[in-house]
């Protein structure tokens, strides 16, 4: 076809055969309506495997009359395909982030038929893969078919995202709002506590490495008396847009990419997709470079915070799973760990609740069975509660119990207190 022509989603989703390997772009860039288009020629297709990470929107897959249609190979579950992540019909795959670009680029999964949401093409014809860069940058380079949505709504972002018309087979125009997060009024009191102590391990002059939810955005509020700040992240969200604008963060101490905020990819409300538009300040960047720890390691103190479903007594650290039920994936919180620990005055953070809201403690004597170890004993330094900050780094395992009990739930200090004497048959 030709480039200057636009056609339907359900034409568009005739390009996808039996046996297909089809990309799904993630985050607020999800193409929710050729995801749609795809669903509805279900009962046409067999064995079409679709890979993603982080998806929003309505595009649920775990449906009966799927099963035979499409199989989710997820490469970090989110919210809505968890169900058939943990179904016969998907999977996980464990990575970092930071290589799942290789994925594509190695041919160890080709991709048939990307499907991208992108902003409307310039005066030069370049189109941009807008709020989500990412792994999409692999995918597009990559990928037999490229078929394109294009939504005026999608914010034109700087960085490595822009996609010349010629690279794209099919294009769909179609004007929808992108979806939104807004964390900024559903934090607790315990989320704001977590924020004002991860906050002061903070320091002038520091890159950070923040994302999406409510301690992230605590910790954001509580740094506008800081100076001279920089952002280096895999995602963002409003948050940083205040901070952004008062000049708390300049990323003037930064070595690489100075002056410029650099995230792989972002999701929030729609202040932020406009903050982001056409803002050469901004650039959002393939996440094989985002997250390459010998990147991240070249900026000066970088805070890397990152969360938990769970801590055991010794520092292992699960991330991704419930048990054996898989919950999220390993994502970039490896990459950043281990980029902040390399990092002159750099501080890596597990920061998180001491109970989850279903009263489930989150420092444990033991992982559950099945769970993954997402940050191993070996790469935990500051770990973060509501009643407090440890730094495990250099800390023998008994040291390590003491430590992760001080910032424990109180009603589950003398649980843990008694696992303790029962492993070294020594009293906390």
């Amino acid at each position: 076809m030709s480039n200057a022509e636009y056609i339907s989603a359900a034409q568009a989703a005739q390009v996808v055969k039996s046996n297909d390997r089809v990309f799904i772009h993630g985050s607020a860039a999800t193409p929710a309506h050729l995801v749609k288009a795809l669903q509805d020629r279900h009962n046409e297709l067999e064995g079409v495997e679709l890979v993603s990470i982080t998806n929003m929107g309505d595009i649920d897959f775990n449906k009966p009359e799927y099963k035979k249609s499409f199989f989710f190979n997820s490469l970090f579950v989110s919210a809505n395909t968890r169900a058939v992540a943990n179904s016969e019909a998907g999977d996980y795959v464990p990575i970092f982030l930071s290589e799942i670009p290789l994925l594509f680029r190695r041919n160890i999964l080709p991709i048939d038929v990307a499907l991208v949401q992108v902003s409307p093409p310039d005066a030069h014809g370049y189109c941009s893969l807008g709020t989500s860069v990412d792994i999409a940058r692999a995918a597009v380079d990559t990928a037999r078919t490229v078929i394109a949505l294009i939504n005026p709504k999608m914010p034109r972002t700087h960085g490595e995202g822009f996609l010349h018309v010629k690279q794209i087979q099919y294009m769909v125009w179609h004007e929808s709002e992108l979806p939104v997060v807004d964390y900024s009024s559903k934090a607790n009191e315990i989320i704001r506590q977590i924020g004002k102590n991860v906050a002061a391990l903070i320091e002038d002059g520091a890159t950070l490495q923040i994302g999406i939810g409510g301690i992230p955005d605590q910790v954001l509020q509580n740094l506008s008396g800081h100076k001279n700040l920089g952002i280096h992240t895999e995602m963002m969200s409003d948050g940083v847009i205040p901070l952004l604008e008062k000049g708390v963060i300049n990323n003037s101490q930064k070595k690489i990419n100075r002056g410029r905020t650099v995230t792989g990819f972002m999701a929030g409300t729609r202040k932020l997709y406009d903050f982001v538009n056409d803002n050469p300040l901004i650039r959002v960047m393939d996440i094989s470079y985002v997250n390459d720890a010998n990147i991240i390691r070249q900026n000066p103190k970088v805070a890397a915070i990152n969360s938990a479903i769970e801590i055991d007594l010794t520092g292992q650290v699960c991330a991704d799973s419930i048990g054996t039920y898989q919950y999220s994936g390993i994502g970039g919180q490896m990459d950043f760990i281990r980029g902040a620990s390399l990092s002159e005055g750099g501080k890596p953070i597990i920061a998180l609740p001491s109970m989850t809201n279903k009263g489930l403690h989150r420092i444990v004597p033991f992982l559950k069975e099945g769970a993954g170890v997402v940050t191993t004993r070996g790469h935990i330094h500051w770990v973060v509660t509501e009643y407090g900050a440890v730094d495990l780094f250099g800390k023998n395992l008994k040291q390590r119990g003491r430590a992760l009990i001080s910032i424990s739930h109180p009603d589950f200090r003398e649980t843990l207190e008694r696992a303790f004497y029962e492993r070294y048959k020594l009293h906390c």
